[in-house]
């Protein structure tokens, strides 16, 4: 097994060396936590696996940055649904649990408003309906049937459509009735407002999808969903961060003989007669492989590695007309000697702003930095001390803002200083009191970053938007729809974004990839 210093940003894997070359071989494009699932399936159906990513360290957006003795984890803050890493590891013949440790976080969340009400959610069920009837009495009935109606969701949209491939078009023509059925043509806003008629509960109940990047007021129903797998599975922290997850995946690549590469860039796809042979590395490098596999951002992938190749689909003039998620503004910041202070600030807290329609849409549909925001407050070092010196914090604070792709992108250059003070001045006065008195180290990723760091199309947090019409078969298939031998992993094909839709993206993919004897076919 290869051996890695994961104390260190700046580190060089040290690559295990390739089995025999009479093995098929696969190369994966980006070692997100989608092509790192996507590589230990190929690994272990017996392909030659080589991941060639553009970063220092494997996690893509999952991926950490090391400055003055703090990790800053940088994407993911929570593991849900467990069972697809376990039925991952499964299928490497490993057990997950003996390789990677997950600490149930109770509570999950608390939710703040800015009339002093909060909502604090738990796995445990009695509490919630406490929760619920605390704010509002009248509502508890509507909570109960609308953890239902997640629940239904959650056993048709992920079980079932969210693990299978959705590449033909006779797999949607056979969910359509269910769809219809399960009225996913409405909003995950619409269906918590017929159950609920408290804002801040409706609020509570529909915000989940600005998680996977989409807007709670137009993506689809379905994602009601969310609300079961918090109630049925629980909200787990990995000891170590994400990153320790990522590194553990490597680990398990490289002990099947697979090569992960760091500091690798992919430039674009080779194609020959209609089909994906091999990738060329920014500087000229060509690499071979029978299988090719995109864990980049699909606009990424159509637009630019494979810019030199006609499309029919997923031309740039249709990706550009896609809806697409929004984009995000996190400030990654160190305080000293707080660990014990703001003793009700917990591992996750979200501090609403003003309004709650009215920001999507300026963030979603306008596309203007609003003069409202709402924050989410990771605080991972109450949990895993690992992340910051003795005594002192790690904190990760996200806005949701407006992606590049509006008419009037905004110039982060001239805006990023002055929203940090903003968002430094709404957690001082509604969470942290003296704030300012205790940070010593901070570093701040835009848009602009997302897209430069991770070629994130238009900057986007979660790249194509999960509305009814961008979801299942009408998202960017696994199997692509341009070029044989060629596929896609991650957030931004099916069944979509979060951990556990790139986890299972790798899982659908794996179905629908040739067995290793038929690669050479």
């Amino acid at each position: 097994m290869a051996s890695l210093d994961w104390t260190n940003s700046n580190f060089t894997p040290t690559l295990s060396e390739s089995k025999t070359t009479s093995q098929p071989s696969a190369i994966v494009i980006g070692a997100g936590l989608g092509g790192l699932a996507a590589a230990m399936r190929l690994g272990a159906k017996g392909y030659r696996v080589t991941v060639f990513d553009k970063l220092d360290v494997p996690g893509g957006r999952g991926s950490a940055i090391w400055q003055d003795g703090h990790r800053f984890d940088l994407g993911p803050t929570i593991v849900t649904v467990p069972q697809v890493l376990r039925d991952l590891w499964t299928a490497c013949g490993r057990d997950f649990d003996a390789e990677v440790e997950l600490k149930a976080l109770d509570p999950y969340y608390e939710i703040r408003w800015m009339d002093g009400s909060r909502f604090v959610a738990r796995k445990d069920k009695d509490h919630m309906l406490k929760e619920v009837q605390r704010i509002s009495p009248n509502d508890t009935k509507g909570y109960q049937q609308f953890l239902r109606d997640g629940e239904v969701r959650y056993l048709f949209g992920f079980e079932n459509v969210g693990r299978r491939s959705m590449h033909k078009l006779w797999d949607l023509i056979k969910i359509l009735p269910t769809f219809a059925w399960l009225r996913a043509d409405q909003s995950v806003y619409t269906l918590a407002a017929k159950r609920v008629k408290d804002e801040r509960l409706r609020m509570a109940l529909s915000f989940h999808p600005l998680f996977i990047g989409g807007d709670p007021f137009r993506v689809t129903s379905m994602y009601a969903l969310v609300n079961h797998l918090e109630t049925q599975f629980g909200v787990y922290y990995a000891m170590g961060g994400v990153v320790k997850l990522a590194q553990t995946m490597v680990d398990v690549i490289t002990s099947q003989g697979g090569i992960v590469k760091m500091h690798s860039e992919v430039d674009e796809i080779i194609v020959e007669s209609k089909k994906a042979v091999g990738v060329k590395l920014r500087g000229g490098e060509p690499n071979y492989a029978n299988v090719i596999v995109s864990n980049a951002d699909v606009g990424h992938t159509y637009e630019y590695l494979l810019r030199n190749k006609a499309k029919r689909r997923w031309t740039g003039k249709k990706l550009r007309r896609k809806r697409w998620s929004m984009g995000l503004f996190v400030w990654y910041f160190g305080t000293k000697g707080t660990r014990t202070l703001w003793n009700d600030v917990g591992h996750h807290t979200i501090l609403n702003g003003k309004s709650y329609r009215e920001l999507v849409d300026e963030i979603f549909i306008k596309g203007v930095l609003s003069e409202d925001m709402s924050l989410y407050i990771h605080r991972p070092s109450i949990t895993d001390p690992t992340v910051a010196p003795d005594g002192d914090d790690t904190f990760y604070v996200l806005s949701p803002v407006p992606h590049l792709g509006h008419a009037n992108p905004i110039d982060w250059k001239t805006h990023e200083e002055v929203y940090r003070q903003r968002v430094q001045d709404m957690l001082e006065a509604n969470l942290l009191p003296d704030l300012s008195k205790h940070i010593y180290t901070s570093t701040v990723f835009t848009p602009k970053t997302f897209h430069d760091r991770y070629h994130s199309y238009f900057g986007s947090g979660f790249s194509v938007e999960p509305r009814i019409f961008q979801s299942a078969w009408f998202r960017p298939h696994n199997v692509s729809e341009e070029f044989a031998n060629l596929y896609l992993v991650g957030a931004s094909t099916h069944p979509g974004a979060g951990l556990p839709g790139v986890i299972s993206s790798a899982e659908v993919f794996a179905d629908v990839v040739p067995e290793p004897e038929l690669a050479y076919v």
